[in-house]
């Protein structure tokens, strides 16, 4: 006669990091990087730091600490999940942000233009960056952020390039500076360029580097002008997925050193274009989106203050400034390239 179980049906294995020890291994890492992210936000009430985002922020809050206190040990878990984990949801979360509607209101000409850009930008880069001698690595980080969404392109990326915390924190600090001299620059050349609005929020959501900065600079120009950069920069993030999806196939073929590595697969920009579909579908209430546009910022914010808490400034001065030089580079090309195509096809 054959014997009846009487035990329970077994259950699905909770993700490794719910488990009791590991979970409570992570918690004061990520609450660390939490506090940075909470503090880069109230930083911008301050007047003259207002117009930088919080993941710049948080960044820069992470360097300083680092530098000057060191990374403690008990934070290394959480920082790490900060780092993999949280950043990979977040970049799946801005996928929310965009709908099929907004890519249609772009046009077939204004979606060319940015695609155009976007392509030329980062071979120009990655191509400059190999005369100049910066590594490949460094260089491929800044086409990323020049040519995308600024530092949340550079660290998407860098889930496929696995570079170096200092590369990482270099191109972001490229696309920073070089981003925040477009918002402030772009203004007062729309008029030399006689720009219409319209034109004017396609060069702006074209070329400038970060969202922040495109919204900021696109509605100097006024309310359709702003409406219409905001769109064309959503636009320009909907490629972020299949530029990393490019870069994972070419990190594939390429080789670290002597030896071939296969890059992780990229189930996070599937979980964006998932998003981007459930967008298209489905009306989202505007109070939600704005709060799930926050809840996206804020976990950036905690993944970009747990790069900081990994950087090294000694490894940062010793590139010099060569990849600073490809930076400035890349974001005159995006700028007078875009602008080009848009007086020939777009005004």
């Amino acid at each position: 006669m054959e014997a009846v179980s009487t035990s329970a049906p077994a259950f699905p294995k909770a993700p490794p990091f719910l488990h009791a020890p590991a979970f409570l291994a992570i918690l004061p890492g990520v609450a660390l990087t939490a506090a940075i992210a909470a503090a880069a936000y109230a930083l911008r009430l301050l007047p003259a730091i207002g117009a930088l985002s919080p993941m710049i922020l948080a960044i820069l809050l992470g360097v300083g600490l680092r530098n000057l206190f060191g990374a403690p040990a008990w934070a290394a878990p959480g920082i790490a999940f900060s780092l993999r984990k949280i950043l990979r949801f977040a970049i799946a979360l801005l996928g929310l942000q965009l709908s099929a509607a907004q890519i249609i209101d772009v046009g077939f000409t204004g979606l060319a233009i940015i695609a155009a850009t976007l392509v030329a930008t980062f071979c120009f880069t990655t191509r400059l960056g190999r005369w100049l001698g910066v590594e490949p690595e460094l260089a491929g980080l800044i086409a990323a952020g020049t040519s995308i969404c600024g530092a949340s392109a550079v660290v998407a990326a860098n889930a496929i390039t696995r570079a170096r915390d200092e590369d990482v924190a270099y191109a972001i600090a490229c696309v920073t500076v070089f981003g925040t001299l477009a918002m402030v620059s772009y203004p007062a050349l729309a008029d030399l360029a006689r720009l219409g609005p319209r034109a004017y929020g396609l060069w702006a959501g074209a070329s400038i580097h970060e969202v922040a900065q495109v919204i900021a600079a696109s509605f100097q120009h006024g309310r359709e002008a702003g409406d219409f950069g905001a769109v064309a920069k959503l636009s320009r993030v909907m490629l972020l997925a299949p530029t990393l999806l490019t870069l994972a196939v070419m990190a594939g073929r390429g080789a670290r050193g002597a030896e071939k590595f296969s890059p992780p697969f990229p189930w996070f920009v599937i979980g964006f274009l998932a998003l981007v579909g459930v967008s298209s579908i489905v009306a989202i209430p505007p109070d939600a989106k704005a709060a799930i546009a926050t809840a996206t910022t804020i976990l950036l914010s905690m993944a970009l203050a747990a790069m900081g808490l990994e950087t090294d400034i000694a490894a940062l001065r010793a590139k010099g400034l060569r990849p600073l030089a490809l930076g400035l580079a890349a974001s005159v090309f995006v700028s007078g390239f875009s602008l080009a195509l848009i007086e020939a096809f777009f005004r």
